[in-house]
């Protein structure tokens, strides 16, 4: 965190930390140590039986709420999920080779059986869900949640499917193109409803991105910025500046639209020397990216 500081990062996003407001009150606090702010909590939240439509007894419905409304309570202004049941996102190669012997993270449908372990396959495989029921499960947790968002003054923020398919394992994916994100926004109309705009993964749906940014407009209120070379059945993730997408132009769209929210370099090469490293967020690699990504917005100003 001194070394981000250093590099003129603002703030960090925080994984869920537990149920408790002393949970959440005790993770913010750590980042403010180094001069830093939370800006969103995203990951491990207790949401995988809502979106299958399991939550019989409430009890995730009722976590969730609650960590809306402890992050209102801390000043936490933006809460990530994602509709992807069964998996979050998935990847079957973690030693992809990029630029100089880099390593990056890899997907092929192909190959993915290798990803999984055989618990999570057969738990997958035995609870099939169809697109329908997947859009069910979502406008009523929208409309659960959204109005405690607001009560709160907390953004919810979809992130796309990753890898953006039709199916996976035996479940469907709706998250997977523009046209559902617009349908996302539209179940529950409210500022507090918006999308994730990670780049990487809408490189992968093989569409334009500057003209996507300008399309989802006031939507987008948070940004994962990287790079994915490929399609959604098999790709491989880049360094921000050896990709596909017009970074730059990417940067002057989000100004575009006026957007002023949190933006994180997400997936980075893992650089060398860092190979008992977190494939994917390792340091070395972000610190190029926080270099590359502000270069970019002080040169688009």
């Amino acid at each position: 965190m001194r070394l981000a500081s250093q590099c003129g990062v603002e703030g960090v996003v925080i994984r869920y930390p537990g149920p408790t407001l002393e949970d959440l009150s005790a993770a913010k606090r750590h980042p403010e140590r180094f001069g830093l702010q939370v800006f969103a909590v995203e990951g491990y939240l207790p949401i995988e039986k809502i979106k299958v439509g399991t939550d019989h007894d409430g009890q995730e419905l009722a976590a969730m709420k609650q960590i809306i409304r402890h992050m209102g309570t801390v000043g936490i202004p933006l809460l990530c999920y994602n509709f992807m049941a069964g998996t979050d996102w998935v990847r079957t190669q973690l030693d992809a080779p990029e630029r100089g012997g880099a390593k990056v993270t890899a997907f092929n449908l192909a190959d993915v059986q290798r990803a999984i372990s055989l618990n999570s396959q057969a738990e997958i495989a035995s609870t099939p869900i169809g697109a329908a029921d997947l859009w069910t499960n979502l406008e009523r947790f929208l409309g659960e949640v959204v109005p405690v968002a607001e009560a709160s003054g907390v953004t919810l923020a979809m992130h796309p499917d990753d890898p953006p398919l039709r199916e996976f394992l035996g479940k469907a994916r709706i998250m997977n193109s523009i046209e559902n994100l617009e349908r996302l926004v539209n179940l529950v109309k409210s500022p507090r409803n918006a999308i994730c705009f990670c780049q990487g993964t809408f490189a992968t749906m093989g569409i334009d991105i500057p003209q996507t940014i300008r399309r989802l407009g006031h939507h987008i209120q948070y940004v994962h910025f990287r790079d994915a070379r490929g399609t959604s059945e098999a790709f491989t993730e880049t360094f921000h500046d050896n990709g596909p997408t017009d970074m730059a132009a990417a940067i002057r769209a989000l100004r575009e639209i006026g957007f002023s929210g949190p933006i994180r370099p997400d997936h980075v090469p893992q650089l060398e020397g860092e190979d008992d490293g977190e494939p994917g967020y390792t340091m070395l690699g972000r610190l190029f990216a926080y270099g590359y990504i502000r270069g970019l917005i002080h040169g688009t100003a």
